[in-house]
């Protein structure tokens, strides 16, 4: 494992999950739920933020490694699920919801595992489909965290269109990726 800045960022991001959960295990004698719903969102955005600079990082000073490839999307889908199961224990986002963006990215992963394992991983490169939904989710999220009502705009309802956005994304996403799939999969079922 390659000890540089980028993946030093991602292990970071890995070691915030936890603080991020225990805000809302914290009690009231510790933190007001007001209090709670800014220390996640602002843990939560820290960490997103942080997931874009390791990336370019990694790319500008040269410090790519396989490694950091394997580990930064491992921290990205552990922040993102450890959000979303949160979120559904408060009532601020629906289940449905979170499994299709949850289940999809483990179908992804082992899709892209096992496409690699087969020497075809260029067939499924991140799309941009996958970006815009990225994109959403990761504005959602601290939306939903957030939960209060901003300059008169319910965060919630705002948050939870957009986490409704990024499922149909998600869903259409998964469905580009099968089809770059299919041609391997095809062949190597028969």
């Amino acid at each position: 494992m390659p000890l540089n800045i980028p993946n030093l960022l991602t292990w970071a991001r890995i070691l915030l999950i936890p603080l991020f959960v225990g805000v809302f295990y914290a009690g009231p004698n510790w933190l007001l739920p007001s209090e709670q719903n800014v220390a996640a969102t602002s843990i939560f955005i820290i960490a997103a933020v942080t997931d874009w600079f390791d990336g370019w990082l990694a790319r500008k000073l040269g410090q790519t490694s396989a490694f950091g490839a394997f580990l930064d999307p491992v921290a990205d889908k552990l922040m993102v699920a450890a959000a979303l199961l949160i979120l559904i224990q408060m009532e601020r986002a629906d289940a449905v919801i979170a499994f299709i963006i949850i289940g999809r990215e483990i179908a992804i992963s082992a899709l892209r595992e096992w496409m690699a394992k087969i020497g075809a991983a260029k067939n499924i490169a991140v799309s941009f489909i996958g970006k815009v939904k990225t994109t959403a989710q990761m504005i959602a999220i601290p939306l939903l965290l957030y939960s209060d009502d901003l300059f008169g705009l319910s965060m919630l309802r705002l948050g939870n269109w957009l986490l409704l956005i990024a499922a149909v994304l998600t869903l259409w996403s998964m469905v580009y990726y099968l089809r770059k799939a299919w041609p391997e999969i095809s062949l190597r079922s028969k």
